[in-house]
């Protein structure tokens, strides 16, 4: 299976990171591809530019060798084995030193919604990028590059019940990077029902396409048709989080973005967000943050490969 990088057609000059779409050429005939998996090594060094993925998230299981990936523009070191997770929209660059060999699982968007909607951990795994260690688990990492190898053949070779068999080998490799992240520890036993993880999913959609316009909360619960009570419950079962904070975390991430990787000015990245002025988006991004968004600029820009790691 053929696979390709390519900036996505919803691109435009404005956009302060690339948005990349991944393409898997198969014949027309064949059905629509929801999992792919590709197997890189590299003798040598290897680098992305920052960018991200507006149609996928993504599993990146290095087997060996090391490297940095810049998160958001803070540069994060990982030695293998370890996993590297990818949430959709994830801005993120990857530096790879000598004779990385890695393991890219990619999932797209639609059906990723669909699994996590089977296990509320499912949708925290995914609520933020993740690094996790496996040096003291050689076992558990065994584990993980069989199970990634057996979708990966899966997919190529299309056995009789070829579909089953690869949601059965990514339920289970989600539910291993669960168990071992620890994010089951922090589910009560009483846990968010399906019709929740749903809300909240239906609830991040909407504050996706519409952040910017700084809708009143019983605006979101109306189109979710829900209560604002129902909606708070669903959020601090679901994400631990108020609706409220789970809209102002989205436009910190954006304005963030635009502070490091940006060359727009506090005024431009103001009205670009829908405040009404730069002091007002100034006052919010400190209260937020900690910091002025300027002191935050100068702050990330100092780190060591903070954009381009």
């Amino acid at each position: 299976m053929a696979t390709q990088f390519r900036s996505s057609k919803h691109d435009s000059n404005s956009q302060t990171v690339p948005k990349v779409r991944l393409y898997v050429e198969r014949p027309e005939a064949e059905e629509s591809w929801f999992v792919n998996v590709g197997h890189v090594t590299d003798r040598g060094r290897w680098k992305t530019d920052v960018h991200s993925h507006p149609d996928y998230g993504q599993v990146i299981f290095v087997r060996s060798g090391s490297g940095a990936v810049n998160l958001e523009g803070r540069a994060v070191p990982f030695q293998g084995p370890c996993v590297l997770l990818l949430p959709t929209e994830t801005v993120h660059g990857m530096r790879y030193d000598m004779d990385v060999d890695r393991w890219v699982v990619t999932i797209d968007v639609t059906y990723l919604k669909q699994v996590n909607t089977r296990l509320p951990e499912f949708s925290r795994l995914w609520a933020a990028p993740l690094t996790i260690p496996l040096a003291d688990e050689s076992e558990t990492a065994q584990q993980m590059f069989t199970i990634i190898t057996q979708l990966g053949s899966e997919i190529a070779n299309k056995p009789s019940g070829h579909v089953v068999g690869t949601e059965a080998l990514l339920t289970l490799l989600l539910l291993m990077l669960v168990r071992r992240s620890h994010l089951n520890q922090v589910i009560p036993e009483d846990g968010p029902s399906p019709k929740e993880s749903r809300l909240v999913e239906r609830f991040r959609e909407l504050i996706e396409q519409h952040y910017r316009q700084h809708l009143q909360l019983q605006n979101y619960a109306s189109m979710l048709a829900v209560s604002l009570v129902q909606l708070r419950t669903a959020c601090a079962a679901v994400a631990a989080q108020s609706p409220t904070k789970m809209i102002h975390a989205r436009l910190i991430t954006e304005a963030k973005r635009h502070l490091i990787f940006g060359e727009m000015s506090m005024e431009q990245i103001a009205f670009g967000l829908g405040f009404s002025d730069a002091a007002y988006f100034t006052r919010f991004f400190r209260k937020e943050v900690g910091q002025s968004p300027s002191q935050f600029r100068i702050t990330a820009r100092h780190q060591p490969h903070a954009a381009s790691a």
